[in-house]
């Protein structure tokens, strides 16, 4: 699952802090169709989710999937701030100007609990989030939707960064930096391994844990990315652009461009530079 493919439906959010007058539910027990997160920045108490109990304290953020029974029991005695977000996804393709819409049915690749308490992101996004949707200013559905999925993204590299020391996210951030300095032309697995004094197959690992992507497939999407900036920007033809990149071979260039944007590189410039 590709979060970037993942297009959401937010069916509300709440936000419940001490001085709120509705602030006197303690205990719930339900089950949604929907998933749901809860953000707790103050509370004690319990929530269970399937067949786990987990305490609540500050700093915890809960996820709970459709269709799983789960309930809510707060201390009696202790003030709460929890935020939450209810939503829905689709997965979202376009492949060969033809998009494609599947709903998911999947749970998202997240644990039900996860301490975000030292991840100022994950707080201060879905402090806006919650923000942006009770506001309802003009455009506020499309901004909350954003910052969905900007939180999740936190999220997801809240919890791959709980499996993965710091050292290695560190090497990861060079090698993107890397690449970016060096677009223009080919690099090599065994050159990034020099740099990083890593063994091909464990930086290959890494690299894939952490991004989500193969190490020479982040780097053709860099590519790809400053393909369209200089055919947008430069007015430079497919040929032009392929060699300002370093392909040899146009065609390739071609090919690669296709399967990854789902047009190829002339009918993007005909259309994006011309407007044809």
């Amino acid at each position: 699952m590709k979060i970037s493919k993942l297009y959401f439906h937010i069916h509300y959010c709440n936000w419940k802090d001490p001085h709120s007058s509705g602030n006197r539910v303690r205990k719930v027990a339900r089950t949604l169709q929907h998933h749901a997160f809860l953000f707790f920045d103050k509370g004690k108490g319990n929530f269970t989710i399937g067949k786990k109990r987990y305490a609540i304290q500050e700093g915890r953020l809960f996820y709970v999937a459709p269709h799983v029974f789960h309930s809510l029991e707060l201390d009696p005695k202790t003030p709460f701030c929890c935020l939450t977000v209810h939503f829905s996804y689709a997965s979202v393709h376009f492949n060969d100007l033809q998009w494609e819409i599947k709903q998911e049915t999947d749970i998202l690749p997240l644990p039900s609990v996860q301490e975000v308490k030292d991840n100022y992101q994950v707080g201060d996004l879905f402090k806006k989030l919650v923000d942006s949707w009770n506001a309802k200013l003009p455009g506020y559905e499309f901004l909350a939707k954003t910052l969905l999925q900007q939180l999740l993204i936190a999220l997801y590299q809240n919890n791959k960064r709980k499996d993965r020391n710091d050292s290695g996210a560190l090497k990861v951030e060079k090698m993107i930096q890397y690449m970016h300095q060096n677009v223009t032309r080919k690099i090599t697995l065994a050159e990034l391994s020099e740099m990083t004094q890593l063994s091909p197959s464990y930086l290959s690992r890494m690299f894939k844990d952490i991004t989500g992507y193969s190490v020479i497939g982040f780097f053709n999407k860099i590519k790809m990315d400053k393909a369209k900036e200089l055919m947008m920007e430069g007015n430079k033809k497919v040929k032009e652009v392929a060699q300002a990149l370093g392909f040899v071979d146009e065609f390739y260039f071609s090919r690669l461009f296709k399967r990854m944007e789902g047009i190829s590189p002339s009918e993007f410039y005909s259309k994006n530079v011309h407007g044809l």
